[in-house]
């Protein structure tokens, strides 16, 4: 459990690390304001584009061996963005690291449905949610002296002992447990199925980014149109990439659809309430990112007490409890003004941490508990990319709601952290934040009532039963 949970700590370090890091990296590599963004984004795109097929991978030749592959793929990507002396080089190899982080994230999740039993995988997934927000944390107490006291590139660097210690304790401690399936490579539905995300999250980034053209348009419907084909593909395959029966689960589609609407709510939660106080407040990237620690040191003792509670009364209570505090946390974050207290951000991230501790073992519990057992890997991987989804579409969202009153431009820069507003400019731009806020509740109360779904789906399937 050690070793999986810091497989978690080290991605999510790199997630927060990173955006302290983004002025550093634009000045030291002469990178331009809307290409920075993209070492971030680039990340969790291609995350998104590969944990699927990286799952199917870990069905096929072991779990154990293509988590610890992730290792191995992410130290060496950590090692090439250290030595980057260019835009083209940190952006590249920020897509290795994020192949790498695709092995694991994708992965880890079928590893602990294999070693431990449906009774006490509520549990282990919270120790997981124990090891995101511990190295969130980490990312930002780490990434704020790094980027203080030293050079930007050692953000990088420090993962390289880390994740070197990690994988040779992988090699030791963890062993394969699930049975393999000896399967066909689907290629068609490989290449479908990746072209089709591809298509519709590259037009929903590029959005956030320029004006709607004829390309943006044509890279939408094209994946829209791959991922029609991916569907009547799968449906006719003998061994297809993503059995589609799978979905037709009663509780699958509920959960995979709550994890959706969380990712898109929650993460351009942690956008906007950067932008606010960096942009309306004026605070540093690493002041603005102090305040978000409580939440997750919170969270963190939160995350096994909520997957107890799921192992013992199942997943719905706790999933569904915690989206509904994560919509209060919200409606807080909606009342923020230009003069309003700085304790009102701890006390909604504190919150916030609660919630999102309790979803994610408690969901992850459920999809895995509702997957066979020879489909871990999908399963795992289908989850992380429904979560990522969310989490790309939310960046587009949150840049989108953010330029109603400002620039497009002048949005990065307060992002980024480079620049802050004054005086009505900064009013305007709080103003409009509180639309995206309020969004943000109403895919947070979809995602709630998704979850809450299960119950009378779980209560039917039983009856049937």
């Amino acid at each position: 459990m050690v070793v999986v949970m810091t497989g978690v700590l080290i991605t999510a370090v790199d997630t927060t690390i990173v955006v302290l890091a983004l002025p550093e990296i634009e000045k030291g590599l002469k990178i331009g304001l809307s290409s920075v963004i993209w070492v971030v984004m680039g990340y969790l795109l291609i995350i998104t584009l590969l944990a699927t097929q990286v799952g199917r991978l870990g069905d096929m030749f072991g779990r154990v061996r293509m988590y610890e592959a992730g290792f191995a793929i992410f130290i060496l990507g950590s090692l090439a963005c250290a030595l980057s002396w260019n835009e083209g080089a940190i952006i590249g190899f920020r897509l290795l690291q994020g192949i790498g982080g695709a092995f694991i994230t994708a992965n880890s999740g079928a590893v602990i449905a294999d070693l431990f039993p449906p009774e006490r995988r509520g549990r282990a997934y919270g120790y997981n949610a124990v090891g995101w927000s511990l190295g969130a944390v980490l990312g930002i107490v780490v990434g704020g002296l790094i980027v203080n006291y030293m050079s930007w590139r050692w953000i990088f660097w420090i993962n390289v002992p880390i994740g070197g210690v990690a994988l040779l304790l992988a090699i030791r401690v963890l062993h394969e447990r699930g049975e393999r399936s000896s399967r066909r490579f689907d290629v068609i539905g490989m290449v479908t199925l990746g072209l089709g995300l591809f298509g519709v999250l590259w037009a929903m980034t590029k959005l956030a980014t320029t004006s709607i053209d004829a390309s943006l348009v044509a890279y939408l419907v094209g994946g829209l149109v791959f991922l029609v084909v991916f569907v009547f593909v799968e449906s006719r395959q003998r061994e297809p990439m993503l059995d589609l029966a799978l979905l037709k689960i009663p509780t699958m589609m509920p959960s995979l659809l709550a994890s959706l609407f969380q990712g898109l709510a929650n993460f351009a939660t942690l956008f906007l309430v950067i932008m606010y106080l960096q942009g309306s407040r004026g605070l540093s990237p690493l002041h603005a990112s102090l305040l978000l620690v409580p939440g997750y040191v919170v969270g963190s003792a939160v995350g096994p007490l909520a997957g107890r509670m799921a192992d013992r009364f199942g997943p719905v209570l706790p999933a569904t409890t915690g989206l509904g505090l994560q919509v209060v946390a919200l409606a807080l974050y909606a009342h923020l003004e230009i003069a309003s207290g700085l304790w009102l951000v701890v006390l909604a991230s504190v919150i916030n941490g609660i919630g999102s501790s309790s979803f994610f073992p408690a969901n992850s519990a459920a999809v895995m508990k509702a997957s066979p057992p020879q489909v871990f890997g999908i399963a795992s991987g289908v989850l992380r990319t429904f979560a990522n989804i969310g989490m790309v579409f939310s960046f587009a969202v949150s840049i989108l709601v953010a330029s109603r009153s400002i620039s497009k431009h002048l949005a990065f820069a307060i992002f980024v952290g480079t620049t802050n507003l004054r005086g009505h400019a900064a009013i305007a731009f709080t103003t409009g934040l509180h639309a995206a806020f309020y969004a943000s509740m109403g895919f947070m109360v979809l995602a709630a009532a998704l979850s809450a779904s299960r119950h009378r789906l779980t209560r039917g399937s039983t009856t049937h039963a």
